[in-house]
């Protein structure tokens, strides 16, 4: 069954798209606009409870190790199990972790919340739903297309999140236009992000019976393609760790203390990053179709990567915020590029251990980063996460690019 006409179909999705596409899209934005607004307020809600710059970065580090184990055994099971009840089980955990971060301001209870649960301290999407929505968007469209509707799927988290951000000034208007203190305020936020994990619980009720797999006995998750998986997420786990280096929620810490800018401010700055981000990723399946995945995802994200070691060089604001801006139109050109050829790489049966293979180490990985990153943060406000983010992301992708260059997709071998 074909999605209906509106917004998400004909205009925005491919063509041939079906309804579970749209779903899987809007789900994919409730959950995006939490992902928004708490990468911005989780520093600064933890700094109005009191905790120092290492143990911010230890809590960011918890909810990216718990995301990390999470979407493991989602990927890994998800060959076997009902994919929409896995996607149910992980709305709810979301649900508890809102509630958990709204409820809970001791450190160690805290933590284990952190670990537990769903929330994403970067401006990306590292969770539990990934590896599944992923496994099952190209099943909903042609494989001519799948680069494509990747290409919508982050757009949809890049933009809805960056609208997110661009809310992270909403507890400071609480607190100053209502009796609710700063805390109270910020503690608001975090049930909103709860309520939006019930919306999503809601929308993948509409998921029809097709997104099943035909069968669900036991066998291995990883077949024929064990070892190239094993090979990109090694790739992929550097890109990550690199990437922990500068989450948004830390690097909104390091605009803080370099500038001193206010969180409202932050999160303007963070909507336009996001929205260059978003849109440029509508560019990724047209430059894929002419030059191929493996080079979109290198020659894009290598002069990002430059323009991010620049920017603590910046002796002002405005040019920092320059850089920043430049290395935000081509850094997530990659995203659907790397899902498209991962997903294109593999059998069908082996897409959902896949995606979860290769997309934990944007948690796992990444959890390594943000810990160092804060105590590099707490001695200097130079910028030096930003300078080692960029240099080991530069490697990633030339490694990338003299290893998998000669392994093509389908659809890139049978051209001419």
């Amino acid at each position: 069954m074909e999605a209906p006409a509106g917004w998400w179909r004909p205009r925005f999705l491919p063509e041939g798209a079906t309804a579970d596409a749209t779903v899987l899209l809007r789900a994919r934005g409730v959950r995006a606009f939490g992902d928004g607004f708490v990468s911005v307020l989780l520093p600064l809600h933890l700094t109005t409870i009191g905790f120092s710059e290492v143990r911010i970065g230890a809590v960011a580090t918890a909810t990216l190790l718990g995301s990390a184990a999470l979407t493991l055994l989602a990927g890994f099971r998800a060959h076997s199990w009902r994919r929409q009840s896995l996607l149910a089980r992980a709305s709810v955990l979301m649900i508890a972790t809102g509630l958990g971060f709204a409820l809970v301001h001791d450190f160690w209870p805290l933590l284990v919340v952190a670990c537990l649960g769903t929330l994403n301290p970067s401006a990306g999407d590292a969770s539990v739903f990934l590896p599944i929505e992923q496994a099952l968007l190209p099943g909903t469209v042609a494989p001519r297309q799948r680069t494509a509707l990747f290409a919508r799927y982050s757009l949809v988290g890049s933009l809805v999140a960056a609208v997110g951000a661009l809310c992270a000034g909403v507890p400071g208007l609480l607190a100053r236009y209502t009796p609710l203190t700063l805390s109270q305020a910020l503690d608001f936020m975090f049930v909103l992000y709860a309520l939006l994990g019930l919306i999503a619980l809601w929308q993948y009720r509409g998921l029809s019976a097709a997104i099943e797999p035909v069968e669900r006995a036991p066998g291995p998750p990883l077949g024929p393609s064990k070892r190239m998986v094993y090979t990109l997420a090694a790739l992929f786990s550097l890109d990550s760790f690199a990437g922990g280096f500068v989450i948004q929620s830390l690097l909104a810490l390091w605009l803080f203390q370099r500038f001193d800018l206010q969180v409202t401010t932050a999160g303007t700055i963070f909507f336009w990053m996001g929205l260059l981000a978003a849109f440029s990723q509508l560019a990724a399946p047209r430059l894929a179709a002419r030059i191929g995945l493996i080079e979109t995802m290198v020659f894009t994200h290598l002069p990002a990567n430059l323009f991010l070691i620049l920017v603590p060089f910046m002796p002002n604001l405005p040019l920092a915020l320059l850089f920043l801006m430049l290395r935000a139109a081509l850094s997530q050109m990659d995203v659907p590029a790397r899902t498209s050829y991962v997903m294109a790489v593999v059998t069908p049966a082996e897409r959902a251990a896949a995606a979860s293979v290769t997309n934990v180490p944007r948690a796992l990985a990444t959890a390594a980063g943000p810990l160092p990153a804060g105590l590099l943060l707490s001695v200097s406000t130079f910028g030096w996460p930003l300078v080692i983010c960029g240099a080991l992301k530069a490697t990633y992708d030339i490694l990338l690019l003299v290893m998998f260059r000669a392994v093509r997709p389908p659809e890139e071998a049978d051209e001419p």
